[in-house]
């Protein structure tokens, strides 16, 4: 049987204690390339083992996906009673207990195929706010048969374009995002592979593009990118720095300039191939087959393989399609995070300004919801900044979590001079400095109405930065709390502050911390501890009283 992974195993545990709770329809937010394959199968398998007597749905929008979760199930749990319905997979399965689904499929079907206790939706992100849609009336038509049914969302991005957050505002589907992974917690934890970025000299141009829903105007788009002398500049630098990389994507604004940039890699003298919608099933499996093997060096493509397509072999992908959705530009880059044997890393080629519009996608918060600030280009902003104690969501703003009272220290360095900031990295991780720590200090940190925590600070010269260690939280937080005390030497970590604060001596503290820039503040991501067993900071202040 395949075992969860530690960050796997958390997510279902933050949804049965939301469910305990007597939470609703929970969100689990992992990155393209963290299995949530893998976490449906163990989902479904735990619900059966303890209530053999529900029946359970699993539905997604293509074909491919289906049966990549129907085959994750068997190799979880040979022995699943489990089905297919999916007219392109020439399965029409209706009373298996455990039915994997396609949209397009079974959205007419409800009253074939049954009533459902649980609905697990893959690609969670792909379903429209409006009730009129088939998502709409595939849920609607289910709870007339099971009004106590609940709905579970996996998805790398818990937010639309045209709606904002998946789980706010009216007609929102899912009630709370129980469970959210970090792409660069995970590539840290070599779980997903590295990224790099390199500058590119050619850069695409929107200027006077209309746009429609939030984004760009798709035949405006393409005819403003899709010009010979670009395309050829283009594909140069993509030949320069793809040359010992053995498998590139290229996502492209229109069918004709993904079969313009196709001709010009192959011009080069690099295999080349091209996958629309308008591609017929079969030579869709064909091509993809091809490039899964290796005899086929780029793919190009519009849309179509931004969910659902996993070749983890991916090492270069160029951004050739500039877009204003969050969403769309992380899961264009999620196609590279997959970790593969030989692959050291994967490059992003951003010709588009996507990581200047949206940011290094290890930074990625929710955006893009209705009536959103606009920055001073007219763009929104990012309305909301996670907490890297407890994961809850703060406005952009907030000097403490509203959750556990986690204090982001200002960067008061100075500002970097403006050519520093000409080239956008993919990571935010991408070198953050490591400081020296000269002491420490721990205290009791209270707000009204969360539980109190143990604050940790270390003093770096004048700067002091501050970790918020949760003892006397629930589910994520505590179990980072219980990492962060066994990784200080610590043992089993205390159950309550005062505790902690007792046991705080004891521990063995780091020659340095490594700081990462989290808007306008920094967050302490890393530690190096000193050669010699037992060694402590040079100072140590004592804990503050209870």
């Amino acid at each position: 049987m395949l075992t969860l992974r530690d960050y796997q195993r958390d997510s279902l545990d933050a949804l049965y204690a939301y469910w305990q709770d007597g939470g609703g329809n929970g969100l689990i937010v992992l990155p393209t390339g963290a299995g949530k394959a893998l976490v449906i199968a163990a989902l479904t398998s735990e619900l059966l083992a303890r209530w053999p007597d529900l029946r359970i749905g699993i539905v997604t929008h293509t074909r491919e996906l289906v049966a990549q979760n129907f085959k994750e199930l068997l190799g979880y749990w040979p022995a699943a009673p489990a089905g297919i319905y999916s007219a392109g997979l020439g399965r029409r399965d209706t009373r298996s207990r455990i039915l994997f689904m396609s949209i397009q499929s079974v959205f007419r079907k409800v009253r074939q195929l049954g009533a459902f206790d649980v609905i697990i939706v893959d690609e969670a992100h792909l379903i429209p706010r409006s009730s009129d849609t088939s998502y709409g009336r595939f849920l609607a038509d289910l709870r007339d048969l099971t009004p106590d049914m609940r709905v579970v969302g996996t998805t790398a991005t818990p937010y639309r374009l045209d709606s904002g957050r998946l789980d706010e505002g009216d007609g929102a589907i899912f009630d709370r995002v129980v469970y959210d992974a970090n792409v660069g917690d995970l590539i840290r934890e070599s779980y997903l592979s590295p990224l790099v970025s390199k500058a590119t000299f050619t850069q695409l141009d929107t200027t006077g593009v209309a746009k429609r829903g939030g984004d760009f105007v798709p035949g405006q788009l393409a005819a403003a990118v899709d010009h010979d002398h670009i395309t050829r500049a283009a594909v140069a630098e993509m030949v320069q720095f793809g040359a010992e990389r053995r498998a590139w994507l290229a996502f492209c604004a229109g069918v004709a300039h993904a079969l313009h940039v196709r001709d010009a890699i192959r011009e080069a003298g690099f295999t080349a191939e091209t996958v629309t919608g308008e591609t017929p099933a079969g030579e869709r499996d064909r091509i993809i087959g091809a490039f899964k093997a290796g005899r086929i060096r780029c793919l190009t493509s519009v849309s179509v393989l931004t969910t659902g397509f996993n070749v983890p072999q991916v090492d270069m992908l160029a951004l050739l399609r500039p877009t204003q959705s969050t969403g769309l530009y992380v899961q264009m880059v999620g196609r590279a995070l997959r970790k593969a044997p030989g692959k050291t890393d994967a490059l992003i080629l951003d010709y588009a300004g996507c990581v200047k519009a949206h940011g290094p996608i290890d930074a990625i918060t929710a955006r893009g919801a209705p009536k959103a600030k606009k920055g001073k280009d007219g763009e929104d902003e990012v309305r909301a900044k996670e907490c890297p104690a407890c994961q809850s969501l703060n406005p952009l703003n907030a000097r403490e979590c509203v959750t556990c009272g986690h204090e982001w220290i200002r960067d008061e360095a100075p500002k970097h001079d403006a050519v520093a900031d000409a080239t956008h990295t993919i990571l935010s991780t991408d070198g953050p400095p490591w400081l020296d720590v000269s002491a420490v200090a721990f205290a009791r940190h209270q707000k009204v109405g969360s539980p109190d925590s143990l604050r940790a600070e270390f003093h770096c010269g004048i700067a002091t930065h501050r970790v918020w260690v949760c003892l006397e939280h629930q589910g994520t937080a505590r179990r980072k709390a219980g990492e962060w005390w066994r990784r200080m030497g610590g043992g089993d970590a205390p159950g309550t502050v005062a505790e902690g604060l007792a046991r705080a001596s004891g521990l063995i503290w780091p020659d340095q911390i490594q700081v990462r820039q989290n808007g306008k503040f920094w967050e302490v991501v890393g530690y190096r501890f000193a050669a010699a067993s037992g060694w402590s900071p040079r100072a140590v202040i004592p804990a503050e009283a209870a």
